[in-house]
């Protein structure tokens, strides 16, 4: 009895234990890569989406599976997309999409991605991006799609991913390589883009030239002016000084001359016995004197000469560079001004001829290929013409062969055939041309006599029955006979006039009246 209890203890244990790992094996961990989807028995939901985490799985019930949100890259090189100029153009991009984890994206993508691989995921996505990217370009300008990037990126941005949010993905990054036309309007836009930055860099070097021209020229003019100053300074001390020197050293002879003639006056005095000697050294001394004042004035005049001619060279030296620094100023303001002309005047002159240039290209290219799709449009119409008259002839051709051939390889029956054949026509066009010629009655007031022997009513109607090609010529060119009393022998028989015969013609008349 207690081995028993102890058996069935140990088998409770047992499923106790079994029963416990079951239930952990059925709690299912969720890594942070991926998206666990429990489907099933959910509570009213199609499935229920766990991002990070886990859940428990009840067996047989429920089940579970993964859905993976690594990133993918889907390559979308959009080529003859039509823009809102009607100008195709090329996009090639590159977008980056994944599964989104928004609970309501991870709803869409269990009920539509679930169970699908990586290229089937992309695949779908691909058509997609390629509507969007169309529905974009066809709403902007070439203009905005190549210089608004951010606003092509935006616009692209917003459609494409409510679009994918509907299948559960999201747009992560979406990357333009490059923008490409076949007519080559992205590309003349930025040749027209580079001449201009281009000729703003000429105006703006030529501007910072003309000011550092302008600079050094004033300056080059200050400096002259300074040293032409200094110099004349310098020059005026110096014969000043020259001046005094030489004045300094006449009135020091002058001293020496007149102590001179003061010793001899006293020795003349002295010696009043040399009286001659006396009188002579006076003489002397007077000659003496009179040397000395004229070599002082002399001096002095050549010393006043050399300082004022020093002074006028130098006032000439002066003037001469204040000439000349105003010279290169003037020809600094000259160039300044040609600056100012080469800017305001040439360089936009040389944009409009580059823009004209451009546009009269672009013109020129459109008018081409107006021509040649209107030059190809009627080669088209003209051949198709061709064949069909081609075939036409041909089959004609082909006819009247079988219809030689009918007629046994004789060709003039052949011809009777087809004229056999043609005659209804030909005879319904002559009752056409005279169909409607209404003659009630003629009247013919005639004398009888005529030359020929006919009646002036015979004649009238035979003349107007020969303006009708004869039945009987067209029935001999088909080869074929009319019955001979539907000939006739002569005009007599074929028409009956009543005649009426007068001697003499009714009053105011003088010949023949028809009416």
């Amino acid at each position: 009895m207690i081995n028993g209890t102890f058996i069935l203890i140990l088998v409770g244990v047992f499923v106790l234990f079994v029963t416990f790992l079951a239930l952990i094996s059925r709690y299912k961990r969720c890594p942070s890569d991926k998206i666990l989807v429990i489907y099933g028995k959910t509570g009213g939901s199609s499935a229920k989406c766990i991002h990070g985490g886990g859940a428990f799985v009840w067996p047989v019930i429920q089940d579970f599976a993964y859905l993976d949100l690594k990133p993918i890259s889907i390559e979308a090189n959009l080529t003859n997309a039509l823009s809102r100029q009607n100008i195709r153009v090329d996009v090639p991009c590159r977008f980056t999409i994944a599964i989104s984890t928004e609970p309501d994206s991870m709803g869409n993508a269990a009920e539509r991605l679930l169970g699908l691989s990586p290229e089937q995921i992309q695949e779908l996505s691909k058509d997609i991006l390629f509507g969007q990217l169309r529905l974009v370009i066809a709403t902007m300008t070439i203009e905005e799609i190549n210089s608004d990037r951010d606003k092509f990126l935006d616009n692209i941005s917003k459609n494409v991913d409510t679009e994918l949010k509907k299948i559960g993905l999201k747009l992560i990054n979406v990357n333009v390589t490059d923008i490409r036309d076949e007519s080559g309007y992205i590309e003349a836009l930025g040749k027209e883009a580079a001449a201009k930055a281009i000729n703003e860099a000429i105006i703006s070097v030529a501007e910072q030239t003309k000011i550092g021209e302008t600079g050094k020229a004033i300056a080059d003019r200050e400096k002259d002016t300074q040293i032409a100053e200094t110099q004349r300074d310098r020059d005026v001390k110096i014969a000043i000084t020259q001046k005094d020197r030489e004045i300094s050293i006449a009135a020091a002879g002058k001293d020496e001359s007149i102590g001179k003639a003061e010793a001899e006056r006293d020795a003349r005095i002295a010696t009043s016995e040399a009286n001659s000697l006396a009188v002579k050294g006076e003489n002397e001394a007077k000659i003496t004197i009179a040397n000395s004042d004229a070599e002082r004035r002399e001096k002095e005049a050549e010393a006043l000469r050399i300082a004022t001619a020093a002074e006028k060279v130098q006032a000439a030296k002066a003037l001469e560079e204040s000439y000349v620094a105003e010279q290169k100023a003037e020809s600094a303001r000259a160039e300044r001004e040609r600056s100012t002309q080469q800017a305001n005047i040439v360089v936009p002159a040389e944009i409009a001829k580059q823009k004209a240039i451009i546009d009269a290209q672009a013109e020129a290219e459109k008018i081409r290929l107006q021509a040649k799709g209107e030059a190809d449009a009627i080669f088209a119409k003209m051949e198709a013409e061709a064949k069909g008259l081609f075939e036409i002839l041909t089959k004609q051709a082909e006819g009247y062969d079988k219809v030689v051939q009918a007629a046994g390889g004789d060709t003039n029956s052949a011809f009777q055939l087809l004229l056999i054949e043609k005659l209804p026509e030909l005879v319904k066009t002559q009752v056409e041309a005279v169909k409607n010629i209404k003659i009630d009655k003629v009247t013919v007031w005639d004398s009888g006599n005529n030359p020929d022997g006919n009646t002036s009513t015979a004649n009238f109607v035979s003349g107007m029955m020969k303006t009708v090609p004869p039945l009987n010529d067209l029935f001999n060119m088909a080869g074929l006979d009319l019955p001979s009393y539907l000939k006739g022998k002569d005009d007599k028989q074929i028409v009956e006039v009543k005649e009426v015969k007068t001697e003499t013609p009714p009053k105011g008349e003088d010949g023949a009246g028809h009416s």
